[in-house]
């Protein structure tokens, strides 16, 4: 179900994001064709961008950054990341 805007493998939420840095806040902006769309403030220079979403989503899902992963698109604004066994769950996404 390779056109859903996430999936979950086992215990662990695969997220496709379309990521909109230099926003004025953090936040979850719905769904951008199959792809959530993720507005973040910081800019994408030097990986800020990818640290600050690996941050949000960590707080967001209730886990430890260790846990998030980026696991596609490092440097283009449509990312693929995965999240090992969320303790939270905005209301968007159904549990497992």
């Amino acid at each position: 179900m390779a056109d859903a805007p996430y999936r979950w493998q086992g215990d662990t939420l695969i997220l496709n994001l379309q990521v909109q840095p230099r926003a004025s806040r953090n936040e979850f902006a719905g769904v951008h064709g199959t792809r959530l769309r993720l507005r973040l403030t910081a800019p994408p220079v030097d990986g800020a961008a990818n640290a600050a979403l690996l941050r949000f989503l960590a707080g967001t899902f209730g886990v430890a950054k260790s846990k998030v992963s980026l696991l596609k698109g490092t440097a283009g604004r449509a990312k693929q990341v995965s999240i090992a066994a969320p303790r939270k769950l905005p209301p968007f996404i159904s549990p497992p």
